[in-house]
């Protein structure tokens, strides 16, 4: 047997290795964000006084229910779930629009133009993204309060429009855009207004929904500034309705569980119709 076949072997016995290990990782990695999941929604079919009664000893019944309800999901009808729901969708869609419009165009001037002071204000830009917003909300909502935006929409915006993460994405993928493509459209008479909107957000499609996923998320997860700026019925969003459905004394966790089904099932079925643009955006900045 010659070394040449000795090293082939070799070879395809360690990708086998290395593919089994990859194949198992991954395996894991899934059940360890499924599991939870899976036993949220079959706790949100079951009565609420049976939640706890399966976890010690673990049993079938533990992850699955002979005797499926939807009288969790029928007694949201009565909550403020539903409104808090349309808000939040209100919310989160704004956001996007005008989150996207902002971000990109301070991504543009950070990417397309050479000036003073460039780099300390991009600096500016990454220290926002890692300030947790939480640090800031309480005396930002006094500021809010001030400008009498408490209890509005806009109050509640606001704060989502400009997203560090989302400039610094986009930016990084508005710099691999080349130069001599924006100098031909300049010799062709198009304004820098126009490279912006026919050249640079043609070419960024990726990057500008992965960009909208971010701004969507966090503003359909944010639980402390709703909780701070949306305090009467007709601004009361997801996370905070929530909060409200646990009683005084007494915890329903059938009604909780479908709650945070719903909550969990909008933003999940948005993000997987977009996974192929995010996974696109986000491995490409990655490269770049």
């Amino acid at each position: 047997m010659t070394d040449t076949v000795v090293r082939s072997r070799r070879g395809m016995s360690r990708r086998t290795v290395l593919f089994v290990w990859n194949t198992l990782l991954a395996i894991t990695v899934g059940l360890a964000f499924l599991i939870p999941l899976w036993w949220s929604f079959i706790n949100s079919l079951r009565p609420g006084a049976e939640t706890f009664s399966y976890l010690n000893p673990l049993q079938w019944q533990t992850f699955f229910t002979a005797t499926p309800t939807l009288e969790n999901y029928l007694a949201l009808l009565d909550s403020d779930l539903g409104r808090a729901i349309l808000n939040s969708l209100f919310v989160s869609v704004v956001t996007v629009i005008v989150g996207l419009g902002v971000c990109a165009t301070a991504a543009y001037g950070l990417s397309a133009f050479k000036f003073r002071g460039q780099g300390v204000l991009f600096s500016v830009v990454i220290l926002s993204f890692l300030i947790p917003f939480d640090a800031i909300a309480i005396p930002l909502a006094d500021m809010f309060r001030d400008w009498n935006l408490q209890n509005t929409f806009i109050g509640l915006i606001l704060p989502g429009i400009g997203n560090g993460m989302a400039i610094f994405l986009l930016r990084t993928f508005f710099l691999a855009i080349p130069e001599e493509l924006v100098e031909a459209a300049r010799l062709d008479g198009l304004g820098w207004w126009g490279v912006f909107t026919r050249i640079y957000l043609p070419l960024s499609r990726p990057a500008l929904i992965g960009a909208g996923l971010m701004l969507f998320l966090f503003q359909w997860q944010a639980y402390v500034w709703p909780l701070l700026m949306g305090t009467d019925d007709e601004h009361i969003l997801g996370p905070v309705a929530l909060s409200n459905l646990q009683g005084q004394f007494q915890v329903d966790y059938g009604v909780l569980f479908a709650a945070s089904m719903v909550l969990v099932l909008i933003p999940l079925a948005i993000i997987l119709g977009f996974q192929r643009y995010f996974i696109q955006s986000v491995s490409t900045t990655g490269l770049k």
